[in-house]
Order: C-alpha cells, then sequence, then structure tokens
C-alpha cells in the first residue's frame, strides 16, 4: 500500500444506490484533470474515446481492461475484450469539475480539489438501478483508480482483473444488501 492508496480507499454508499469513490494523488490538479479528458491519459487507467468539452458534447469511452497491466490478468468470464459506450457531457468545469451521464444510472461526477501539492479526486457514481451493479461499479472504479494511482506515481500498476475479482467480493461483503 502507497501514501495514495489508504486503507479506507474502499467507496461509500453517500446515498441509496449512489457510490463515492476518492484518492489522494500527486497533483498538480491539471495534471490530474488530463488523466480525466485526454483520450491517452485516460486509456492507461481508464477507457480511451474522444470528449468533447461542454456540456451536451459526448463522450466515448471504451474499455481495454487486459492492456492496463503487463502482462495481462486472466479476465472473468463473461467479460469481454472491449466494451464501449457513449455518454454526454453534463458539466465541465475545467479543471475542477466533469459530470457525465452514465448508462442507466444518474450519472458520473469527478471532482478535483487541491490539497497543497496533492489533489483530491472524488468520484461519485448516481442512482445506480441495482446492487449487482452497484457491486461491480464498486469494484470497478476502485480497480481503475489503482491504476491510476499506480500510473500517475510512476509504478506498474497491480493485474487489474486479480483485483477487480477480490474487489467485488469485498464490496458484497461492505455494502449493505
Amino acid at each position: 500500500m502507497n501514501e495514495f492508496a489508504t486503507p479506507d480507499s474502499y467507496g461509500r454508499l453517500t446515498e441509496p444506490m449512489t457510490l463515492t469513490i476518492q484518492r489522494l494523488l500527486p497533483g498538480p490538479v491539471e495534471r490530474i484533470w488530463a488523466h480525466l479528458t485526454e483520450s491517452e491519459l485516460r486509456r492507461k487507467w481508464l477507457a480511451a474515446g474522444e470528449m468533447g468539452a461542454t456540456p451536451g458534447a459526448s463522450v466515448e469511452f471504451t474499455w481495454r481492461n487486459d492492456e492496463l497491466n503487463d502482462p495481462p490478468s486472466r479476465r472473468p468470464e463473461g467479460h469481454s475484450a472491449e466494451h464501449g459506450m457513449t455518454c454526454e457531457i453534463v458539466e465541465f468545469e475545467p479543471p475542477r469539475r466533469l459530470s457525465i451521464t452514465w448508462g442507466r444510472s444518474g450519472g458520473v461526477t469527478f471532482e478535483l480539489e487541491a490539497r497543497g501539492p496533492k489533489v483530491l479526486l472524488s468520484i461519485t457514481h448516481r442512482r445506480l438501478p441495482d446492487r449487482e451493479t452497484l457491486l461491480m461499479v464498486g469494484a470497478g472504479w476502485h480497480a481503475h483508480l489503482d491504476v491510476l494511482v499506480a500510473r500517475v506515481s510512476g509504478a506498474e500498476p497491480a493485474p487489474f482483473w486479480d483485483a477487480w475479482v477480490r474487489l467485488r467480493e469485498e464490496y458484497a461483503r461492505r455494502l449493505p444488501g
């Protein structure tokens, strides 16, 4: 565990079916903003894809989780090598706040706050449709953020899928049924 991934790094329910997860990252804020908004940087920890820069603009996400670490970890059965989704920007306030639609949920908000030389990244995923989605999303954000922590800290990320499987089980224990 490093200084950026603390034992309380698990997401928590901030409203029913709304998950908030945070990480303290090396700054500055503009650097972390770039990892949220620039496809080439974002693909190294989350998903590639073009993003507009105004409310109403689209955001393309293409996940290739097998490419997040080398060699890739074993993908769980039922998960494809590539997954795509188109979202829409709801709020775009560089370099502090980005809100986007997200599938059948109430959307995702990324907030950045300078904390001295570090940056607090808060992700809030609202109104998830059911418990299974909540568990998958909790494990997903957590595992992806662990990859981001490694990337911005200059370290090699741990195997993504191994972490996701372990975290999915941990979120099932931690979040109320």
